[in-house]
């Protein structure tokens, strides 16, 4: 009998201490859990923030340059450039031009690479929902020429054809502003874009650049040069 209560008591000790090695582990498991989702949790939050800092810097850079003057840009009096729809040629003050009477049809301006001329009247429209437009004539460089096509191409609210009686050789005009850039690597190129792509100018912001005349880059249409 004493041998088998010793037995059982050994039996009972062993199972105690299974029993509290089994919550220890438990606990350490918990603790393991805990620690790594902390440490997710932290990753998570910091990368959250980083991703806010970085869209604030960004949005902050962009502000500034909006707001930055441009170098030798040429400006007009937005109110004193018409806007009335007319189905009738235009002589415009400034080549190209940078606003006024123009077509009622806009040239597409989804990033539109023209090949040939285009019809001022129609262009205008464009600038006044708040294109830029790049131009250029046979002074332009083909590798210039050929990476401001790959830039228009790749941004909506713009687009680019050639004007061959312009006094630069490259130029690029929103309504009521222009600018005649040295290539295409012109730092000014970026910022005209950045400043008046859809810029504080636009007189009809939002307005379509698409359903006009002139899709798919195959020249356009439309009242007079």
């Amino acid at each position: 009998m004493a041998a088998t209560r010793s037995a059982n008591a050994d039996r009972r000790a062993r199972i105690e201490e299974m029993r509290r090695a089994e919550q220890a582990r438990e606990r350490r498991n918990r603790l393991i859990t805990i620690g790594v989702s902390g440490v997710v949790v932290l990753g998570l939050v910091g990368f959250g923030t980083f991703v806010l800092m970085k869209k604030s810097d960004e949005q902050d850079a962009k502000e500034a340059a909006a707001k930055a003057p441009i170098t030798a840009e040429k400006s007009w009096d937005a109110k004193k450039l018409g806007r009335n729809h007319v189905e009738t040629a235009v002589k415009y003050d400034m080549k190209p031009p940078v606003g006024g009477d123009h077509h009622p049809v806009w040239m597409n301006c989804d990033g539109v690479v023209y090949k040939e001329k285009i019809a001022e009247v129609n262009a205008v429209h464009s600038l006044e929902h708040g294109a830029v437009w790049v131009t250029y004539n046979k002074s332009a460089s083909q590798a210039d020429v050929k990476q401001l096509a790959d830039k228009v191409g790749k941004t909506k609210y713009t687009l680019m054809s050639p004007v061959d009686d312009q006094a630069g050789a490259i130029m690029l005009s929103a309504w009521g502003k222009q600018v005649t850039v040295d290539g295409a690597a012109d730092p000014r190129v970026d910022a005209f874009f950045t400043k008046y792509v859809q810029g504080p100018q636009t007189p009809e912001p939002g307005a379509a650049c698409t359903g006009g005349i002139g899709a798919d880059g195959a020249g356009g249409s439309g009242m007079g040069q």
